[in-house]
């Protein structure tokens, strides 16, 4: 299919306004008496000038539109003649770009209203592991986490998050998920990523940060055994500590049904102050505001190989990233005005 031509409507700017008809049917512009005439008055005040001409709209609104139409149209058309790529865990980068950052920005700049601290933490080329708190009882956490380092970063980098076994089989999330660059939490997906000079994010909380009682907020959970740290050690890459607050409010989880939830084979089924008890409705996630510290990175290249052996220093590295993150979020909450502003 060839590409569409977006033609601009026509904006003539050489037409001069007619002067209106006279009663009698002669127009100005042909009548002719004899002998010396009067100038006719003109027809409204300001008519003696020749109006400026109208133009359409600015130029370059009309410019930056047929730009967006242009752009569309020859991304339908690459979908549709599958003139794309996907890498080997099957991330769609033009796909995240134009469409899925697109269908989260207004969640993240209108909903949650996120602010995002020090992003240049994050190195502009090679790879690098971010390690951040989970909370908030559905990952939304994460999907923010990605627009905040998509949007905000100055080498426009694309995080790449690690997820739970639960995600890929879930039917159509599993889809979106490999589209989005989201893998499975595994050490050598992720080793593969960063040696080839992925940022790749990672929540070591995992569901017992995700699904924690309301009352617990803010308190990180276990980091468990290391593994993070030993896949940053084999790959040399520095790891990043990111902070979280706000996700915490947005589903106030007062309660779990865990019968329930064993029959539907999760984790945990969270019980809030509007879900399941307003049906639809109480899915809805509080408008809480949100912020985003990148803390600064933790170099790891100096170490030997065999370092990712050694369980004592995976527990001290662990260990310091885990404190790292815990101060920044009471900072953090000690700086906020309110949970919704």
């Amino acid at each position: 299919m060839a590409d569409a031509k977006v033609i601009p409507f026509d904006d003539d700017r050489s037409r001069a306004r007619r002067r209106p008809a006279r009663a009698d049917g002669e127009t100005a512009a042909v009548r002719a008496l004899p002998g010396p005439q009067e100038p006719e008055p003109p027809a409204f005040p300001g008519a003696e000038e020749p109006a400026a001409p109208v133009a359409p709209g600015p130029p370059a609104a009309r410019g930056d539109w047929e730009r967006r139409l242009a752009g569309g149209l020859a991304f339908l058309r690459r979908r549709i003649t599958g003139e794309y790529e996907v890498d080997e865990f099957g991330y769609d980068e033009e796909l995240t770009d134009q469409v899925l950052m697109s269908l989260l920005r207004p969640l993240y700049e209108k909903y949650f209203r996120v602010e995002v601290k020090g992003v240049e933490n994050i190195p502009d080329k090679g790879g690098a592991l971010i390690v951040a708190n989970h909370s908030g009882t559905l990952p939304l956490d994460g999907l923010m986490m990605q627009v905040a380092v998509h949007d905000h970063h100055p080498a426009g980098r694309h995080l790449r998050l690690l997820a739970a076994d639960l995600v890929f089989v879930l039917p159509v999330v599993n889809e979106l998920a490999r589209k989005a660059g989201h893998t499975l939490a595994c050490a050598e997906d992720a080793e593969r990523l960063l040696r080839a000079g992925e940022v790749v994010g990672v929540m070591p909380e995992g569901f017992k940060g995700l699904g924690k009682p309301f009352g617990e907020r803010y308190k990180l959970q276990r980091f468990g055994r290391g593994g993070f740290v030993s896949t940053a050690l084999r790959a040399g890459v520095p790891i990043v500590p990111c902070s979280i607050v706000g996700a915490e409010e947005m589903y106030p989880m007062v309660g779990n049904a865990r019968t329930l939830a064993r029959i539907l084979g999760l984790p945990y089924f969270p019980l809030t102050p509007t879900f399941p008890w307003l049906g639809p409705l109480g899915a809805l996630p509080l408008p809480t505001k949100w912020t985003i510290q990148f803390g600064e990175p933790i170099p790891t290249d100096s170490y030997a190989p065999e370092a990712a052996e050694d369980p004592m220093l995976m527990f001290n590295l662990t260990d310091q990233v885990r404190e790292q993150i815990q101060h920044t979020l009471y900072k953090l909450l000690v700086q906020r005005r309110s949970v919704f502003f």
